[in-house]
């Protein structure tokens, strides 16, 4: 296997064959040049490398790497990505690549990190003296077999029962709901728009982490989501009570998996929820649509999430070490500096 590293600015001449990469594995839309391209360009630098391995086949593996040290190498993972930059045929193993890579990289490489890996696409590796996993967070899936019906009779009684009331009080209220399902390139600015209106009026503007269609990132998304939705992948949910916008729904779809990737809704409407009155009926169309297998949520479960999903896995980080005694000497500097840490807090004389 041989690695060839280029510039960042070199992706979209790669693009064909790291889609052909991600196509031949789990074919996830966040892993398509048309987001990762986007991607590296609102979030990353020009110091990004991209690393590409071949054999005499053609292709094995490609990520975009970020230098987190003078010896540590990590996929690159703004938190607008659910998965790291990385994609490889089913058919290689962490270990044997991240070895070679290790040797391959400029300077020395003692340390590569692969962020964030969904066993349900790839497996999680066989832990070794060098290769180490390390849990990171669950996350929620709803897979899209059978009715809708059967799907819902399945949620719990108190779900199913809140929904019923809150749409009894909107008729009673003589406010008529309506979900709209956007895909068309050139209706995403509008879309944006109204999604940072929402989240802008929310708790998040005070985190400085909303999206309006002005900042890095209400560009970020609206970019992406004009490529995708020009593909035919692409997907906004967004819904009205009357003709007022309560909530919406930013998804990507691709390999039979549809994202939903930010969802924001109209934090001043207290007695009922407009984001799970929009899911519900968005779910109903997709298993009456039949066209998407599993919808991903891709975030940390929160209690809601399990309102809606029972298909619960854990996501993992991979981390290989150069040499075998390097994570001793990690554990060892990680323990000294917990104690260091708790003789400051505590005022104990240190030895």
């Amino acid at each position: 296997m041989k690695w060839t590293f280029l510039p960042i600015t070199q992706l979209e001449q790669l693009a064909p064959t790291w889609n052909a990469l991600n196509a031949s594995a789990s074919d996830l839309p966040f892993l398509h040049s048309r987001f990762i391209l986007p991607l590296c360009h609102a979030f990353g630098d020009r110091s990004l490398k991209i690393a590409l391995c071949e054999d005499s086949q053609g292709a094995v593996a490609a990520g975009v790497l970020s230098r987190r040290g003078l010896v540590h190498w990590e996929s690159f993972q703004p938190s607008q990505s659910p998965l790291g930059a990385w994609v490889m045929r089913p058919d290689q193993d962490f270990e044997p690549l991240l070895s070679t890579l290790a040797k391959s990289l400029p300077g020395v490489a003692l340390v590569i990190g692969i962020t964030q890996q969904d066993p349900g696409c790839v497996p999680r590796p066989t832990e070794s003296a060098s290769l180490h996993t390390l849990d990171y967070i669950r996350t929620a899936r709803v897979p899209v077999i059978g009715s809708f019906d059967d799907y819902w009779n399945l949620r719990s009684k108190n779900l199913r029962h809140n929904m019923k009331r809150q749409r009894a009080k909107l008729a009673q209220d003589g406010v008529a709901t309506h979900l709209e399902v956007l895909t068309r390139a050139e209706e995403v600015a509008s879309a944006i728009e109204d999604y940072g209106r929402l989240e802008s009026a929310g708790w998040k503007v005070t985190g400085g982490t909303a999206i309006s269609s002005d900042n890095v990132q209400g560009r970020f998304y609206r970019t992406m989501l004009e490529a995708f939705c020009h593909a035919g992948k692409g997907r906004i949910y967004r819904y009205r009570f009357g003709e007022r916008v309560v909530a919406v729904d930013l998804c990507i779809e691709g390999g039979g998996a549809l994202v939903i990737l930010k969802t924001t809704y109209d934090e001043s409407i207290k007695t009922i929820s407009p984001a799970f009155l929009m899911r519900q009926e968005a779910f109903r169309r997709l298993f009456e649509e039949g066209q998407i297998r599993r919808i991903e949520f891709y975030g940390r479960v929160m209690d809601w999430h399990t309102k809606w999903s029972d298909d619960v896995r854990t996501m993992y980080h991979v981390n290989y070490y150069r040499w075998p005694f390097l994570p001793k000497v990690r554990n060892m500097a990680m323990k000294l500096r917990t104690k260091r840490d708790i003789q400051e807090s505590t005022g104990t004389p240190t030895a």
